[in-house]
């Protein structure tokens, strides 16, 4: 493989840039402006047991350095999805894909998890216990181990393929609820999902978003993903994959210095959808200015 390439958990990526979930769809939308199999994988939409029609609107405020979204886990549901979405994706990516689960129940969980073990397509499970813009599920298992621990387990007794818990920067001890999750059984972590946000209407006087409250992401919020990423990163003995606020190759080498193996690009993709593609153009020549061989070399360099 060459000099880009990483393994996660058993799979060679190309290279460690994947479109986070949420802002890259279901990948066809985007194979129709770039060849999307230039990318690592990518992690696709949210998915839950039933369809999601989401939040009400308005749903998305923007930020001077960044953007708050509410959309609420909009999706047309597993059934769906399977029948579909991934028959679309087929047809333009022929790499493995990154199923991203979330649930308003454990039970939830495990369904759409086991039904999406089964799909050929799918190389890895990035369960969001972390998502802040949901009433009733998400991230409310997300801000308890015990709680984070009871998905991880229900999940891996009706799955084979690997495991990523996607973990919420909104609480007081991240190491602990990463911890917790490896333990029962996780094998991998991704962080971090968005902080909770606010913009408020001044003229109107009243929250920008009907849910008043949503996730905040992009730039602003890199320095908190690189510290945590971090932490995790040397708390656990299984591989994390950062995220949160990235936006350029420099972010990216940054990001797997402090221990990610691989790097998840979120908001960037919203401001410009070839994002993803340029930072992976863009790497060689990073990696020369600072002397990096293979991207291998510098996962969790820093002590």
């Amino acid at each position: 493989m060459g000099r880009l390439s990483v393994n996660l958990l058993g799979i060679e990526l190309d290279n460690p840039v994947i479109p986070a979930s949420g802002t890259f769809g279901y990948g066809y939308e985007f194979a129709e402006l770039y060849d999307i199999n230039v990318l690592g994988t990518f992690s696709f939409k949210g998915t839950t047991r039933e369809a999601r029609f989401g939040n009400p609107t308005p749903r998305i405020a923007e930020c001077s350095a960044g953007m708050i979204n509410a959309v609420g886990l909009q999706n047309p549901g597993v059934d769906a999805v399977i029948s579909h979405e991934l028959p679309l994706l087929k047809k333009c990516f022929n790499k493995k894909v990154m199923a991203n689960v979330s649930g308003f129940s454990v039970e939830d969980y495990a369904y759409v998890c086991e039904r999406l073990d089964a799909e050929e397509q799918v190389g890895w499970l990035e369960v969001n216990v972390s998502c802040p813009n949901v009433h009733g599920g998400g991230m409310s298992f997300g801000t308890s181990p015990e709680a984070a621990a009871e998905v991880v387990r229900a999940v891996k007794a009706v799955t084979k393929k690997p495991v990523i818990v996607k973990l919420s920067p909104n609480v007081t001890d991240v190491v602990a609820i990463a911890k917790a999750c490896e333990a029962a059984g996780a094998d991998g972590i991704s962080l971090i999902n968005t902080l909770l946000g606010m913009r408020v209407d001044i003229r109107r006087r009243r929250p920008v978003i009907a849910n008043k409250m949503g996730g905040f992401s992009g730039p602003a919020i890199f320095p908190v993903a690189v510290r945590m990423v971090y932490q995790v990163s040397h708390a656990v003995k299984i591989p994390v994959i950062g995220m949160g606020g990235v936006a350029s190759a420099e972010d990216v080498i940054e990001m797997m210095m402090a221990g990610a193996t691989a790097v998840e690009i979120g908001a960037q993709n919203l401001i410009d959808p070839y994002a993803c593609k340029k930072i992976i153009e863009d790497l060689p020549r990073v990696m020369d200015e600072y002397k990096i061989e293979n991207l291998k070399d510098i996962i969790g360099v820093i002590e």
